[in-house]
């Protein structure tokens, strides 16, 4: 039976303000991995090649894994919004029906309203609003509510290296 390095093939990601690319360029470097923006891997990747896959997340949703998983053999996702690193994965798996036997991280992105794009946009407008309205009135904040308020309202690029220090010994535990 191969490695997992064996059976994944490339990264394969979908990015709306630019965290996500920055991750999987990071990732594919480390990893010694091809990486494709998911509309470029289909034209380059054949069907049924095994992929890393990585994805912005929006309400929950880590956009472009459906379409991915209907091409390519996902053997991990990878979620990146505005949470910390490592936070939600309950969440994430349920909400996009990833089975448990595929492995699910979170990675910090950030959130830079300038940078979104088309309908997006739009919707975190409102979304901005409404977050930022609840977090400011509740009365005691954790830090990480107290880092969502800020990201809110000033935005902010928390892409780091660091940030993939779980996958990247996921990735050489699976190469034994």
């Amino acid at each position: 039976m191969g490695t997992k390095k064996d059976r994944i093939q490339a990264l394969v990601y979908t990015s709306n303000a630019g965290h996500t690319r920055e991750y999987a360029k990071l990732l594919g470097e480390a990893a010694k991995l091809p990486v494709y923006e998911l509309s470029e891997a289909e034209k380059e990747l054949p069907s049924g090649s095994g992929v890393f896959y990585l994805g912005w997340i929006m309400a929950g949703q880590i956009k472009g894994l459906k379409a991915a998983a209907k091409k390519y053999k996902v053997y991990a996702v990878a979620g990146v919004g505005m949470a910390r690193t490592g936070t939600q994965l309950a969440d994430l798996r349920k909400t996009n029906g990833i089975a448990p036997t595929i492995p699910v991280f979170s990675i910090q992105g950030g959130f830079e309203m300038d940078k979104l794009k088309g309908m997006y946009r739009l919707m975190m407008i409102t979304m901005k609003k409404t977050v930022a309205k609840g977090l400011k009135e509740k009365a005691n904040r954790t830090p990480e509510e107290e880092e969502n308020l800020r990201l809110l309202e000033v935005g902010g690029d928390l892409v780091d290296k660091a940030n993939l220090e779980e996958i990247l010994s996921w990735m050489d535990q699976a190469q034994e």
